[in-house]
């Protein structure tokens, strides 16, 4: 909200692009050596050896790799201020193995509250320094330093968390074990990665940085339920899965549970978004950012599509489908990428309907994939949705009143945000006792210990 506010969306666009490319270097930045050691089922001293050297090397390796190709970067997009950029985030995959092992490790062992505590402390450091660094007028760079910040944060708090088994001198004897599970890992984040970073080079190419801009804060704005909810969840979810898959055999019924939970949200979410994006968005960002309103709302409609398979790679991985992971998510991205190109030759709108496509066809890959791999009956996967899709169209009841009332540019933001969100949490309170959703034990839970 206040960097929104210090930048302009050119600086912002640069920024996005320029953190893009180097999404390309994240997603082999440990090899899927994090994930190796959440599933692993036997985990050895030397496994740990190995898991740990590749982050190191691989670290290492990718901050000399991004000095290296800072200055062509900045010469092709004809943007200097990417050069410096690049640089102060080369430091982070420096520092990122020390925090990745042991983060991983919390994970395994579902130490959620030591997670949580990272990821805020972290996230705090990084807020505070890029609002205080654009405050003082140093641009886009601002947002790179903060950046760093959060990473040494995370690094110095996963030290403290280390177990003291844990040794810190690498290993190679179980190093192609981990190799072999992240290779398959890694090529489905690339191409994770090129679907999602195809948007912002394309119009960065194609039309202008300011249009990535708008792309980006739109594409942020709606991607926030990912972040906040999504991301929580799958982090959960992951060993969660892991475990009973163990322990159990199948994780049909963990994954149809918590598949309710997500859409639940996720179609509330949409919904919202989809009526009330205008106020929004001025409440957030302020007016300048008002000409990714519109855009907001279809990403929001190709956010919809794409929440029902929210947790299918995530299931997936626990169970030992990485190489289904694999297949399907270059599917997936290929068939988005070649719609987002055509869209986004044709403008910001056209991108938006491109992405509509894109998340319809990918999800209906994922969930088929899914389905089949462990056990889930069609009929199941229909059951979860009419239970969420009821419990969304109550909430939307809110914020499409607020619409209907105010209209879809109202020229005060406080009353149609107030009116839509009571009104809405409202209908989602009721649509989950009214449609008897999973979410209802939740609810009672949380009654019992208010009352208590």
């Amino acid at each position: 909200m206040v960097i929104a506010r210090l930048l302009t969306p050119a600086e912002m666009g640069i920024f996005s692009v320029t953190m893009v490319l180097l999404m390309f270097l994240a997603t082999v930045r440990d090899m899927g050596a994090g994930q190796y050691l959440v599933q692993e089922k036997d985990l050895t001293t030397e496994r740990i050896r190995a898991v740990w050297a590749v982050q190191l090397g691989l670290g290492f390796s990718l901050a000399c790799l991004v000095v290296v190709v800072s200055y062509p970067v900045a010469v092709f997009y004809k943007e200097s201020r990417m050069h410096d950029i690049m640089l102060v985030v080369a430091l982070n995959y420096v520092l990122n193995p020390f925090g990745a092992i042991t983060y991983a490790w919390l994970m395994r062992e579902m130490r959620f509250e030591s997670v949580a505590l990272m990821r805020f402390s972290a996230g705090v450091g990084g807020a505070l320094t890029s609002i205080w660094l654009a405050w003082k007028g140093f641009g886009p760079i601002s947002l790179a330093y903060g950046s760093l910040a959060s990473t040494v944060v995370n690094a110095v708090l996963a030290v403290y968390y280390r177990p003291k088994s844990f040794p810190w001198l690498p290993g190679l004897a179980e190093i192609r074990r981990v190799v072999v599970f992240g290779s398959q890992l890694t090529a489905s984040s690339i191409a994770n990665t090129i679907a999602g970073g195809a948007p912002e080079l394309l119009l960065g190419k194609l039309q202008n940085i300011t249009a990535v801009g708008l792309y980006s804060r739109s594409n942020g704005l709606v991607q926030m339920f990912y972040r906040l909810f999504v991301d929580a969840v799958n982090s959960v979810c992951l060993p969660w899965f892991a475990r009973h898959s163990r322990q159990q055999g199948g994780i049909a019924e963990s994954f149809l549970k918590a598949s309710s939970y997500v859409t639940a949200f996720g179609w509330s979410f949409c919904f919202g978004m989809i009526f009330l994006a205008h106020p929004i968005i001025r409440a957030l960002y302020g007016d300048q950012w008002d000409s990714s309103v519109d855009l907001a709302r279809l990403l929001a409609v190709a956010m919809g599509f794409s929440v029902p398979a929210a947790l299918c790679g995530t299931a997936l991985l626990a169970t030992g489908g990485a190489a289904k992971v694999a297949r399907v998510t270059a599917v997936s991205a290929a068939q988005g990428v070649v719609l987002v190109a055509i869209g986004a030759f044709q403008g910001l709108m056209a991108l938006g309907f491109a992405m509509i496509g894109a998340a319809l066809v990918g999800s209906v890959l994922w969930l088929h994939t899914t389905s089949k791999h462990i056990g889930i009956q069609p009929p199941a996967l229909l059951h979860v949705a009419r239970q969420s899709a009821g419990v969304a169209l109550l909430a939307a009841i809110g914020p499409a009143a607020a619409c209907w009332v105010y209209g879809y540019q109202p020229t005060a933001w406080l009353m149609p945000l107030f009116l839509g969100g009571v009104g809405g949490l409202a209908g989602f309170l009721a649509g989950i006792l009214w449609f008897k959703h999973p979410l209802i034990d939740e609810v009672n839970s949380v009654w019992l210990k208010a009352r208590s």
